[in-house]
């Protein structure tokens, strides 16, 4: 059987859906904290089992049979998200799970600004000493993730964040949750490191641009400075160590540590991945 972990996400849930046009739903065992949020999938023949990423215990259960598990990468963040990284690791290691894909961080470094790129390399470090054969989808940020960042600017054109020129090679998590499907149900995709990216790399400025273009807005980027950016996240209610998450983030994108290019998504797919502008079309 093939699992997926963390199934209940929006990219989870996407993979689940492209899983049942390549293979028999009995063969699909989705991994959740909270079964009812797969709910729409009750019916479709997937085994939907409940494990928590802090008990090793319910993911041994979840794990028994599977041969190959997908395992997307956590939404907590510092110590928490190692704990749980390290827990799903193991706890396939122990079950006899042959094969791990894992959904990581594009290139990822040990000095690199963004916390979570820092995360995804450890546990792709502690992936291979499990011995267990692996896939790392080393993923650029989401299209998707745009009007987070920009907030009213899609609205209003008034896009303010601190990237300074730094270029993102935004993609697609629809077309990453449709190549994730075709690597779970293929073979020849072991220990192997896919760098997952857009076709081009672009900077908050081009976002604007392309806003004025396509949306006939009076589009302006605004690089402000972290101080700023900080005080707006805390009036939206975020810990401190959200806003300092969120600060490293925003750090990578300046330094240019989403900017890599890569063709590997293009090839799994074949086809075309959705780009920027197609993606600003359909909002």
């Amino acid at each position: 059987m093939i699992a997926i972990t963390g199934a209940s996400g929006q990219l989870g849930q996407a993979t689940l859906k492209h899983l049942l046009t390549k293979t028999e739903p009995g063969n699909i065992v989705a991994i959740v904290r909270d079964a009812q949020k797969l709910e729409s999938f009750s019916g479709t023949g997937i085994h939907i089992r409940v494990a928590d990423y802090n008990d090793m215990a319910s993911l041994k259960i979840a794990l028994t049979g599977v041969e190959k598990l997908l395992q997307i990468s956590t939404s907590s963040i510092g110590e928490q998200a190692a704990r749980e990284e390290w827990n799903v690791v193991t706890a396939a290691r122990l079950q006899g799970v042959k094969h791990i894909i894992y959904t990581s961080s594009v290139k990822p470094q040990e000095n690199h600004h963004f916390l979570s790129a820092r995360q995804s390399l450890k546990t792709e470090n502690d992936i291979i000493a499990s011995g267990m054969t692996y896939t790392f989808f080393r993923n650029s940020l989401y299209l998707e993730t745009i009007p987070q960042f920009i907030g009213s600017g899609l609205y209003d054109g008034n896009i303010q964040f601190p990237a300074g020129d730094g270029v993102v090679s935004f993609v697609s998590r629809i077309d990453i949750a449709e190549a994730l499907s075709i690597v779970m149900t293929e073979k020849s995709h072991e220990n192997k490191a896919y760098e997952i990216t857009g076709a081009a790399a672009f900077s908050f400025q081009d976002i604007a641009t392309i806003l004025a273009n396509e949306k006939k807005l009076p589009a302006t980027f605004t690089d402000v400075e972290e101080a700023a950016m900080k005080e707006q996240l805390a009036e939206l209610q975020m810990s401190t160590a959200e806003i300092d998450w969120f600060m490293t983030l925003a750090g990578s994108v300046r330094a240019n540590e989403f900017s890599h290019v890569d063709h590997t998504l293009e090839e799994i797919l074949q086809r075309k991945p959705t780009g920027l502008i197609d993606f600003i079309q359909s909002i």
